[in-house]
């Protein structure tokens, strides 16, 4: 499961977050589980303490089937778990938000989009009448101390290495706020809708307290969480923003086996579920739908680019182009995925054509092999023990003994599988990853593999010219405010990142939704893990 991780930490960052709590707190990258306490049966701020969640086909209530289980709490400064992350959406308002199904930036707590005052300046002015759950005004002061709890180095927050740019945030009055940059980035509106706006005299008060009880601004309230079992929102009747809540109530099952979720969808007893097993997309038939939406969502191969059999790109190069992609596409996932021609998919509005692309080519492989010396290469893959990831494991070995290459599959939990990795114990990985749920620009996602925390303390790139390379790159586009010049950078690092291939993605996933027809007016399915229920009505 995914959401991710960004590259700007190293073992200790910019931003102050050492190894160890940045491991805590990227559970669903595929690191350490971190398990917030005390969501059992918590009533929020104005709950009626109704968890039961027994709607019996409520035309009120919408109801969905989510895929994964309560993995952390529901503080916005260090959730990283998918499940919450997608609730988050509802209680949460930035003062700009993510469109989740387009993930256009758009002002949801401020009145529009931030306004330039010169190159490291920006304001922003609130909402007049904006809540929060408890009924206490949203104040500029809320949103410095949201700004400031994100970059205060104890807090350790997931979202500080976003916006390692903001230099100050001040209060100009009770409704206008003010960013000092340390350089001028160009992407700087959109990117802040990573910082969610928390009320300072609730979630300054007791930190813990909040992740388990999150009191918000957005359309729906917290009402209670039960670990595997559900998650109730309702309606926030005074909430007066842009995306009104359309039904009084909502309760998602946390329904982790497939087959379940699917039986869940047919029987009625919920709406909508997400993550659909590939092997029942086609059996989804009247009253239900479905639809398979292209992702970023990759399954990428590492290499220890310490290790001596693949310190020459050659042979990283060489186990690309041995992979079927195309026959594990049809395979494993029924076609619901798309080969790798670029890092981020062909339908992305940063794409760029990496100059190397890795068709199914044995006889190069075969000759990278030869030309670097590489003998009879045999190594342990270690892969996540995701479903799909399971199904294409054997492929992955068979494509690579097609050229006399021998690989041991090790398939584990992807906290055990990252605990040996961030030791350096390993040789070689095959994981999903998937960081587009906290943004949707290159300058985002480049930076999540490729600067900082993963080729420095990960896949041992840190001192080589190409990641010295990448990371000018980087650096040179964050300040460029040229659009068009800014993708050629981008450009220039798609075409490094995929020459070197010590990280690079196989493949970019579908993700399958579906939905009984009508029950759910204005209802789409995501380009991420979760579901969205902003602006979708109970039919």
């Amino acid at each position: 499961m995914t959401p991710r991780q960004e590259g700007s930490l190293s073992p200790r960052s910019a931003t102050g977050v050492d190894r160890r709590t940045f491991m805590r707190y990227t559970s669903a990258i595929g690191v350490a589980t971190a398990i917030t306490a005390g969501l059992s049966a918590c009533g929020g701020p104005g709950s009626t303490g109704d968890d039961s969640g027994g709607s019996g086909g409520s035309t009120d209530t919408i109801e969905a089937g989510l895929s994964y289980p309560l993995s952390t709490g529901f503080d916005p400064m260090i959730t990283s778990g998918a499940t919450p992350y997608a609730a988050n959406m509802h209680i949460f308002e930035g003062l700009v938000d993510l469109d989740p199904v387009t993930l256009i930036a758009r002002p949801t707590l401020a009145t529009e989009m931030p306004k330039k005052i010169n190159a490291t300046t920006y304001r922003a002015t609130l909402r007049e009448g904006a809540t929060f759950h408890d009924g206490s005004a949203v104040t500029a002061e809320d949103v410095v101390f949201s700004f400031e709890r994100v970059l205060d180095p104890k807090n350790a927050s997931l979202m500080a290495q976003f916006v390692p740019f903001i230099d100050q945030v001040k209060a100009v009055d009770e409704t206008t706020v003010e960013f000092k940059l340390k350089y001028a980035f160009a992407l700087f509106p959109s990117r802040i809708s990573v910082v969610r706006i928390v009320p300072k005299k609730i979630a300054g008060a007791d930190a813990k307290a909040f992740d388990a009880k999150p009191v918000g601004s957005g359309p729906y309230r917290f009402v209670s969480a039960v670990r595997e079992d559900k998650i109730v929102m309702a309606a926030y009747d005074k909430y007066n923003g842009p995306h009104p809540a359309k039904a009084k109530k909502m309760v998602w099952r946390l329904i982790s086996d497939p087959s379940a979720r699917v039986s869940a969808l047919k029987s009625g007893r919920v709406q909508a579920i997400e993550d659909v097993p590939y092997i029942d997309v086609q059996g989804i038939t009247g009253r239900d739908k479905v639809e398979s939406v292209q992702s970023f969502g990759l399954l990428f191969l590492m290499f220890n680019a310490k290790d001596k059999r693949f310190a020459d790109k050659r042979v990283r190069q060489a186990l690309h182009y041995a992979l079927d992609t195309e026959k594990i596409i049809s395979t494993a996932l029924l076609g619901n995925a798309e080969p790798a021609t670029g890092y981020v998919p062909a339908t992305h509005p940063d794409y760029r054509k990496a100059a190397t692309v890795y068709g199914h080519d044995p006889a190069k492989a075969k000759k990278l092999l030869a030309e670097a010396g590489a003998g009879k290469l045999s190594f342990t893959l270690l892969l996540t023990d995701n479903g799909w990831v399971k199904d294409i494991a054997p492929l992955i070995k068979e494509s690579w003994a097609a050229v006399g290459v021998d690989a041991k599959l090790d398939i584990q939990q992807s906290a055990a599988q990252y605990a040996k990795i961030d030791k350096g114990d390993f040789e070689a990985l095959a994981a999903p990853g998937d960081p587009s749920v906290f943004g949707n620009d290159a300058d985002l996602l480049l930076r999540w593999f490729y600067y900082g925390f993963w080729p420095e303390n990960r896949y041992g790139w840190a001192d080589s010219a190409a990641y010295k390379k990448v990371k000018s790159l980087l650096d040179k586009a964050a300040a460029e405010a040229d659009e068009a010049k800014r993708g050629e950078l981008w450009g220039q690092v798609t075409d490094t990142v995929a020459d070197e291939a010590a990280l690079y993605p196989v493949l970019h996933r579908k993700l399958p939704t579906a939905w009984r027809d009508g029950s759910l007016p204005g209802f789409k399915p995501l380009p991420t893990t979760g579901l969205s229920f902003l602006d979708v009505g109970r039919g």
